[in-house]
């Protein structure tokens, strides 16, 4: 395929998985990884992600493993944590080994506990596609990170961490123009609750009523920061009147 024509096919196939992420996936599933890779192996990773997500794990690992290692691991650290570990189990050994020694320590083991999460926990509704900055990090450093995503990504919240990845508070993204840019974000964060992954959808919808958020950042057992929740991802509550559930 010559370049203009390829281009021309990349951005087809651009606005084709905007538009229907599920039917985009079953189309490219149906043709070779290769044929795949020259469509979609220049796209941004979000359309990479919206594509993936939905796509039969055994064509999309294939796909995934033949990106370079490290778009390989970004992406996959942005897809649904039950497809990214449905993906981690089609991948041969040597390449499963390769690509969890770049991503976080933290993230593979959630990859690896993911089948013991029961069904609507926290663990599977996270998103792991989080802003974090050091404690001593300055808010301008933040604020650059931010300014190039483009505006739909923005976070509402984002994390604090510690030297070895434990969450130490939150930052409103809407709030950071109270700050001065060369503030340090250890000094200007709040504290904030947190959900654990094993958490069920009943106990971390208490959790955000009592906290009054709509985000909320999920930790293991030593508080190292693995992903985000957001309100909205919980199912509905089935055990609510129909009209208190519109009112929520």
């Amino acid at each position: 395929m010559n370049s203009p024509m390829h281009a021309l096919a990349g951005v087809i196939t651009e606005k084709f998985i905007a538009a229907d992420p599920a039917a985009a996936a079953r189309a490219l599933e149906t043709l070779a990884t290769h044929e795949v890779l020259l469509l979609v192996g220049s796209l941004k990773a979000q359309t990479l992600v919206a594509c993936l997500n939905p796509m039969n794990p055994a064509k999309a690992a294939a796909v995934l493993r033949r990106l370079p290692l490290r778009q390989a691991s970004y992406v996959l650290a942005r897809l649904e944590v039950p497809q990214a570990a449905r993906l981690m189990k089609e991948f041969s050994a040597p390449y499963r080994e390769r690509i969890a020694a770049v991503l976080e320590p933290a993230f593979v083991r959630v990859l690896e506990q993911a089948g013991a999460y029961a069904a609507g926990s926290v663990g599977l509704l996270m998103n792991t596609d989080v802003i974090a900055v050091r404690t001593e990090s300055k808010l301008a450093a933040l604020i650059e990170r931010l300014k190039a995503l483009p505006r739909k990504k923005l976070p509402l919240v984002c994390f604090v961490t510690g030297k070895d990845g434990e969450l130490k508070g939150a930052i409103r993204t809407a709030e950071l123009a109270f700050y001065a840019p060369q503030s340090v974000c250890g000094s200007v964060m709040n504290p904030t609750a947190s959900l654990l992954p094993q958490t069920d959808a009943q106990t971390a919808r208490q959790t955000f009523l009592k906290e009054e958020a709509d985000v909320l950042p999920v930790t293991d057992e030593k508080h190292i920061l693995l992903g985000v929740l957001a309100k909205t991802a919980l199912p509905a509550d089935e055990k609510k009147p129909f009209w208190r559930r519109l009112a929520d």
